[in-house]
């Protein structure tokens, strides 16, 4: 059994288990269901109120966002790209709360989350560094995670600054293990 970001219950059970069995199984675990539900708010309202630190209702306000987007990722870009010998085809910059980066290996492109802008500063350049090591190694396996060490040593104490800060307790919001 699980709670779901929208709050629903979602309950696994083993096929031909009487519906009345799981009913009975989800009323003696209601207190469990209800603190449960209780986190899952808390979290999402903290969520919501570190993202909505960022205005983009507006053009002006998004036009200013891109641009200091673009004057904070740009010379890590450049700087990393060059020290690992990969350079992405195109950086796209999104306003998404789904994930800090993402690298697509096939084209080459990169797209940064304009909310990297509520980050310190070493903490947005992990997420540079985390996207131009998908363009050598695509998985998170070892040989990333090497990758990972030899260029941005700190990665591991980034992620978890990132987390702390934006209150995520789990992994979504990262494209990271």
């Amino acid at each position: 059994m699980r709670i779901v970001k929208n709050g629903d219950v979602h309950v696994s059970a083993p096929i031909g288990l009487p519906r009345e069995k799981v009913m009975e199984f989800v009323e003696e675990n209601r207190d469990w269901i209800n603190e449960a539900r209780k986190k899952t708010y808390e979290r999402q309202k903290q969520r919501a109120e570190f993202f909505n630190q960022l205005p983009l209702a507006t053009r002006a306000q998004a036009d200013d966002a891109l641009k200091r987007l673009k004057a904070l990722v740009e010379p890590m870009m450049d700087r990393h790209s060059k020290e690992m010998g990969v350079h992405p085809s195109i950086v796209y910059y999104k306003a998404t709360i789904s994930r800090w980066g993402q690298c697509n290996v096939r084209d080459r492109s990169i797209y940064i989350s304009a909310y990297v802008l509520l980050l310190p500063e070493w903490c947005v350049e992990h997420v540079v560094v985390h996207e131009l090591c998908h363009l050598l190694e695509p998985s998170h396996n070892a040989r990333f995670h090497a990758l990972m060490d030899k260029y941005f040593p700190r990665w591991r104490e980034a992620r978890k600054e990132t987390r702390r800060i934006c209150q995520m307790t789990d992994d979504e919001g990262n494209d990271e293990e």
